[in-house]
């Protein structure tokens, strides 16, 4: 089944199926950062099931769209695409954060097929975008280049250079999406930094801002296509979110940046989950 063949209704089963890998793997492994990657499985799919132009059978070719997952901590929801776009085989995931496995708990240079870069360090996706959107400008080439960054990132200047820079560049090719659960590490994003008025700012860098629900996946299929242009300002999309959704206990629970699930917790989250 083609990406263009699968109906909303199918994304949304598929969203669901991945929620319960990603609690799973997190069980398994011991791996933390799960509510962050709840958080974003619904732009995931959007992006590789609904609009990015990626042939599974070569991720490597030239005039493939680019995915950057800018927010790296949150790889256990881009294993998952990638296994269920058919990108890797999904036995791999059994081995997520186990000695030796190419599936680290940050993505890194020994990355499976289909991850574009390595983004252990916060701050770094955009400017890494830029720079694709930025070539693939200057040789003729149509690809997009979507990153997913988070609120909490934004603390970094180098957003913010890569920013400035891709509005100077008309990098109209270039989309950022911002995963705006409203948390990081140690608290709310707004308590950390002066992060408001959010939409204001990116305006205010020069790029064309729209905000969406991140988790209705018609909505940000939707606004995602309306993305694809030539020229003009990059775009960024302020995707409004929820760390830990899907699971009642975990939802807006920023404890759940560092907390795995135990057996029984596994357990309940399944259940909830369950199709």
């Amino acid at each position: 089944m083609t990406k263009k063949e699968y109906t909303m209704d199918q994304m949304r089963e598929t969203a669901k199926k991945m929620r319960r890998t990603i609690i799973q793997m997190s069980h398994d492994s011991r791996a933390s950062h799960l509510g962050s990657a709840l958080s974003c499985v619904d732009i995931l799919v959007a992006l590789y099931w609904g609009v990015a132009n990626i042939d599974k059978t070569n991720v490597t070719l030239p005039s493939r769209d680019r995915i950057i997952l800018s927010k790296g901590h949150a790889v256990a929801a881009l294993y998952a695409a990638l296994a269920f776009r058919g990108i890797i085989d999904n036995s791999l995931l059994n081995t997520f954060c186990r000695p030796g496995s190419i599936l680290e708990e940050h993505p890194g240079p020994e990355s499976p097929k289909g991850v574009e870069a390595a983004t252990g360090s916060l701050g770094h996706g955009l400017s890494l975008g830029a720079g694709m959107a930025l070539a693939g400008k200057i040789q003729g080439h149509n690809y997009n280049v979507y990153v997913l960054g988070s609120d909490g990132e934004c603390n970094e200047g180098s957003v913010w250079e890569a920013a400035m820079m891709s509005a100077g560049q008309n990098l109209g090719r270039l989309c950022v999406i911002i995963d705006y659960n409203r948390w990081q590490a140690t608290g709310r994003s707004r308590e950390i930094t002066a992060i408001e008025p959010f939409v204001a700012k990116w305006k205010s860098f020069g790029w064309n801002c729209t905000e969406v629900d991140g988790h209705d996946i018609e909505a940000l299929t939707a606004a995602l296509s309306h993305t694809k242009k030539p020229e003009g300002k990059p775009v960024a999309l302020i995707a409004h979110t929820v760390k830990g959704k899907g699971v009642s206990f975990m939802e807006d629970d920023n404890n759940w940046h560092y907390r795995i699930p135990d057996a029984s917790e596994l357990e309940q989250a399944l259940k909830e989950l369950e199709m």
